[in-house]
């Protein structure tokens, strides 16, 4: 099997949540961070032909990159088989035990506190300018009637800060919602984000089947 360019995506993607993967058989994969805050879910247009996990994903799609376009995946019951005219690399696949693996099922929020979309141009942006500040943290926040997203440092009042208004609610719902900076990895692309305040946003590609739960620092959060 060959893979498209949209599942390369995806698996770069999350290889920045986790370094290793548990690949299911059929279209649909789903990885978990280490410390178990953020959780990925993604429906692919490749679908593959059985169960395998990889240890090290980057090291995975290097490997497949260097044939480019040419590369043929086949899989035995260890192995996984980078194929290419004459070449051919046999990758071991790594035991199940070795990676932090996802739930089995899929999370429902214990609650839909708040909803608005989050544009391309928005989600580009918050997270330029929280590199060029050097933000750790994002807060999505709102005073009742205007939701804004914005960058800052939650253990240090003088740093750097922005915000960018996102929706009008006039709703009367006050909060702070912070998430560390390093959970938002998402593709790039438009959302639409749920808050549940009991602990968790959902972020879901308004074009795409890719999803996101990720969870928000609750000691730095404020719910009104």
């Amino acid at each position: 099997m060959k893979l498209s360019n949209e599942t390369l995506t995806v698996l770069k993607n999350f290889s920045s949540i986790n370094e290793s993967l548990l690949f299911r058989e059929g279209n649909k994969l789903t990885t978990v961070s280490s410390s178990k805050t953020v959780l990925a879910e993604a429906t692919l247009k490749d679908s593959f032909p059985q169960d395998f996990c990889v240890y090290d994903l980057n090291q995975f799609l290097s490997v497949y990159s260097l044939y480019k376009d040419k590369t043929e995946l086949e899989f035995d019951e260890s192995n996984i088989i980078f194929r290419s005219g004459r070449s051919k690399i046999k990758y071991r696949m790594a035991a199940k035990e070795m990676i932090v693996t996802p739930p089995d099922k899929t999370i429902t929020l214990p609650s839909e506190d708040c909803t608005f979309e989050m544009d391309a141009e928005v989600y580009e942006e918050i997270l330029k300018t929280s590199s060029v500040l050097s933000s750790p943290h994002i807060a999505i926040q709102s005073d009742g009637t205007t939701i804004t997203l914005g960058t800052f440092d939650a253990a240090n009042d003088s740093a750097h800060t922005n915000s960018i208004t996102i929706a009008e609610v006039n709703d009367g719902k006050v909060y702070k919602i912070v998430f560390k900076t390093d959970n938002l990895k998402m593709i790039p692309g438009s959302y639409k984000v749920t808050i549940s305040f009991k602990g968790i946003g959902h972020f879901k590609n308004v074009k795409d089947d890719i999803q996101y739960w990720i969870a928000f620092e609750a000691k730095d959060s404020k719910i009104s």
